[in-house]
C-alpha cells in the first residue's frame, strides 16, 4: 500500500516550493520559477520578485495625502497585491529553517531599533507593546 508521501510525489504534490539548497541556485531558481508560474496569476507572482511589490496607489483626503486602504484598490491593484504576499511566502517557504530564523530575527531587531513612542500613546501601552517585542525577541 502507498504512503501518504508516495501518493504526494506521485500526484506531483506542488502544494509547496521546493527547499532551497546552497550548491544548487540556478537549478533551484529555474525550478521556482517554473512553480510561481504554475499559480493561481503565476505571472504576476514572478513580476512581484523580479521587479519588487507594488507601489500603492496615494489618494489625498482634506489635504493630507495617505497610501488607499486595501478595500479603495482596483480589480487590478488587488490582485497585485495578493501576489505580492504569495510571492513573499513562496520565497519564504523554501527558506531553509535556519535561514528563515536568521531572517525572522533581523526583522525583530530592526523593529527594535525604531522602537518609539507613539503620540497619544499611553505609558501602559507604550510598556505593553515594548513587552511584546521583547517576548518575540526571546523566543
Amino acid at each position: 500500500m502507498a504512503s501518504l508521501a508516495d501518493k504526494a510525489i506521485l500526484s506531483g504534490a506542488d502544494n509547496r516550493p521546493l527547499m532551497i539548497e546552497k550548491d544548487m541556485y540556478d537549478s533551484w531558481k529555474s525550478r521556482m520559477e517554473l512553480y510561481m508560474l504554475n499559480r493561481q496569476h503565476g505571472r504576476m507572482i514572478l513580476e512581484s520578485v523580479k521587479y519588487g511589490p507594488l507601489l500603492w496607489p496615494t489618494v489625498e483626503e482634506d489635504g493630507v495625502t495617505r497610501l488607499k486602504k486595501y478595500s479603495e484598490l482596483s480589480a487590478a491593484e488587488a490582485i497585485q497585491a495578493d501576489c505580492d504576499v504569495k510571492a513573499t511566502n513562496i520565497i519564504l517557504q523554501a527558506l531553509p529553517p535556519e535561514i528563515y530564523a536568521l531572517e525572522r530575527e533581523c526583522k525583530l531587531y530592526d523593529e527594535f531599533d525604531k522602537f518609539a513612542y507613539q503620540k497619544g500613546e499611553t505609558l501602559r501601552d507604550f510598556y505593553l507593546r515594548f513587552s511584546l517585542l521583547l517576548n518575540d525577541i526571546n523566543t
